[in-house]
């Protein structure tokens, strides 16, 4: 069976409008739930332990993002990836800034155990999760995407998940196949939210097709790089642009995600 394209996963994503778990973080959620909302899935932000777990078995994925990490919220984050993975929900990873401090390090190492489906994150997190050493700041990469593609490939051989590293141009790896993926504008880091937006639409693909989670995961991305080059023809600057990435992802369609040169095997 061929591989299903960016563009088609994007007509079945939109088709379905699958619901997405997203655990994330408190500068994250509008901006989340909106970009899930604009792309055409339903985002639905529930966290707390005590439903978290019984809402991840009914929602189509899960992501968890560790942004703004408390006791509490870990919490439902851990009984969200179990809830999941005992439906068979897929699960995506965000580990932001996972090496920061030790909390972060024992709480992504206890989320690590639970078999998260897709990692995510920038080129100084996967590095360091797959056991190198970055030169990230905090939730800011110090490293290209070029620099952790050795990692990222053995990070999922050694995982089982699918990982995606994004920065100027994004590289995901299942272990065995590889691809990039060009596009977006030089404006997107400077938005806050936008990566944790990523990953709540890498779940909405995920959702879609669980059985394609390499093509799922390329698909979220060339969508978000086709939305970014799209909404960066028009603004002057970070501000505009904010509202016109949604406006742009909103109308993004298949041949964006198809044009040449936007999904390449690397």
């Amino acid at each position: 069976m061929a591989e299903p394209g960016p563009g088609t996963l994007l007509e079945e994503m939109r088709a379905r409008a699958p619901l997405v778990q997203c655990i994330t973080n408190f500068v994250a959620m509008n901006i989340a739930a909106n970009a899930l909302l604009v792309a055409g899935a339903s985002p639905a932000m529930v966290h707390d332990m005590r439903e978290s777990g019984e809402f991840a078995a009914i929602a189509g994925a899960l992501t968890v993002n560790i942004g703004t990490l408390s006791p509490e919220w870990l919490g439902g984050m851990r009984a969200a990836a179990e809830a999941a993975k005992a439906a068979g929900r897929p699960w995506v990873l965000d580990p932001v800034a996972h090496f920061a401090t030790d909390f972060r390090r024992r709480a992504t190492a206890g989320l690590m155990a639970l078999g998260p489906d897709i990692l995510r994150g920038n080129a100084s997190e996967i590095l360091a999760l797959a056991g190198g050493a970055g030169s990230g700041r905090g939730v800011d990469s110090g490293d290209p995407v070029a620099a952790a593609e050795g990692a990222a490939v053995a990070l999922s051989r050694a995982s089982g998940a699918v990982v995606a590293v994004t920065g100027e141009v994004d590289f995901v790896t299942d272990g065995t196949r590889s691809a990039r993926i060009a596009g977006g504008s030089p404006l997107m880091p400077r938005v806050t939210a936008l990566g944790c937006a990523l990953t709540c639409l890498v779940g909405a693909f995920a959702a879609t097709r669980p059985d394609r989670l390499f093509e799922a995961t390329v698909a979220a991305l060339a969508m978000f790089a086709a939305a970014g080059e799209m909404a960066a023809r028009e603004a002057r600057g970070p501000g505009g642009f904010g509202w016109m990435f949604l406006d742009a992802l909103a109308a993004v369609g298949p041949a964006e995600l198809d044009a040449p040169g936007r999904v390449l095997p690397a």
